[in-house]
């Protein structure tokens, strides 16, 4: 992003360390010479997507201080959190992948001998302050030194819940390498990473570690860590390919049909982890993959009913492999109950037969074994009484038949 290029220097040194740096010299020449920059902006695919929240401040107001709705925002109890052992992670696993979601979407993927770090957001707040911002909804399951050596840290794009400043700062200690999206490393160097430890990617362009296989592929969304928001690091999701599986963490994305091509050139996968939190009414959406339609939300994230969708399409429409729901249950980032993510998404999975793992954080799991699919939320919650929108699909029913009306 080009940030405070316009400021004196004077009010640029003032700015909070965590806003990051700008993109400049050979990189920032290398993101004007990608194709998906135009007219100074990284584009989404499928058109434009708006960013800011639609309808009324009144309206969006009036739900915002509703006394209900601001008490079912967040968990009624203590979040149940599995406190990872050296000795939960110490024994290879099995089926040689085993997934633990550490909260948010931080995720640890042991993946044919090597361990991939997901967003890794050990903060406290997903924020440029100390002091302000969302807070977690629960501890993180285990000390960031307790994890262990990792081979590479994957970043999905640079916005708080995401790209954490105290997390990256406790990794440049490392020897562990970083996968990042295009502009995005420009942040990590200034945090102290070394370029030769950066492997920054334009989407459909691969890297090689140890034995894994890292591609950035598309996705729907937006960047920004300071005042300005002018799209010059690059969004995207990955997929992580090793001699005996593959798996794919969207990051933050709209719904598009994308995935199918994703799916198409990189999949099937094992495994799954998909965006299901922090959609809203407010946040326009779009459903036919061209611009949005006056009203509409932006398509910047997606509901649970979209995210097992999405699922199918990287599956080319079958229900196959194991769904990992992530960004949610960890901060309060919107407008719906903090329960109701993982409400849906059981209801829109069980609708079309896909399985999916819903641990407490910090457990592990294997996607070839037993999976963990005890709602844990309700006994933490208030209840939710309603009827979910689920996809109205057979398998291989194409994204234009959804139904995806109502998810408001």
């Amino acid at each position: 992003m080009a940030g405070f290029r316009t400021l004196s220097s004077g009010l640029r040194a003032l700015q909070p360390e965590a806003f990051g740096a700008d993109p400049s010299g050979e990189r920032l020449a290398r993101i004007r010479r990608s194709p998906h920059f135009k007219d100074g902006v990284f584009q989404n695919p499928g058109g434009p997507t708006r960013t800011r929240p639609s309808g009324s401040a009144l309206d969006f107001a009036k739900v915002y201080f509703d006394q209900d709705s601001r008490t079912r925002r967040a968990p009624a109890g203590t979040v149940p959190v599995h406190a990872t052992t050296v000795a939960d992670l110490a024994k290879p696993p099995a089926t040689d992948l085993r997934l633990t979601w550490l909260g948010h979407s931080s995720v640890l993927a042991e993946i044919d001998g090597h361990r991939v770090l997901f967003d890794p957001v050990w903060g406290e707040r997903c924020s440029p302050f100390p002091f302000a911002g969302p807070k977690r909804l629960h501890p993180v399951p285990l000390p960031l030194a307790a994890l262990g050596p990792v081979d590479v840290v994957v970043i999905s794009h640079d916005h708080y819940d995401h790209l954490d400043l105290p997390t990256i700062k406790a990794l440049a200690g490392t020897d562990t390498l970083f996968a990042v999206p295009l502009g995005v490393g420009a942040h990590l160097e200034h945090w102290g990473v070394s370029a030769d430890r950066l492997r920054e990617l334009d989407w459909h362009e691969a890297t090689k570690v140890g034995g894994l296989t890292l591609t950035a592929t598309p996705a729907r969304h937006f960047c920004g860590r300071g005042l300005r928001n002018t799209q010059h690091t690059l969004w995207a999701s990955w997929v992580v390919a090793g001699d005996q599986h593959r798996i794919y963490h969207s990051g933050d994305t709209g719904y598009f049909e994308g995935f199918r091509d994703i799916g198409a050139e990189h999949g099937p996968f094992d495994a799954t982890m998909i965006q299901i939190g922090a959609y809203s009414e407010f946040w326009p959406k779009n459903h036919t993959g061209s611009a949005p339609l006056p009203g509409a939300w932006p398509d910047i994230h997606m509901s649970p009913s979209q995210g097992v969708q999405s699922h199918l399409d990287l599956q080319q429409g079958r229900p196959s492999g194991v769904m990992l729901p992530i960004h949610w249950g960890t901060f309060n980032l919107s407008l719906h109950p903090w329960a109701e993510p993982g409400e849906w998404t059981l209801a829109a999975a069980e609708a079309v037969g896909q399985a999916v793992a819903v641990p407490i954080p910090g457990r592990p799991f294997e996607p070839a074994g037993a999976l963990p699919t005890h709602p844990w939320w309700r006994d933490v919650s208030l209840p939710l009484n309603r009827e979910w929108p689920v996809p109205e699909i057979t398998p291989g029913t194409s994204r234009d038949d959804l139904d995806l009306v109502g998810e408001g």
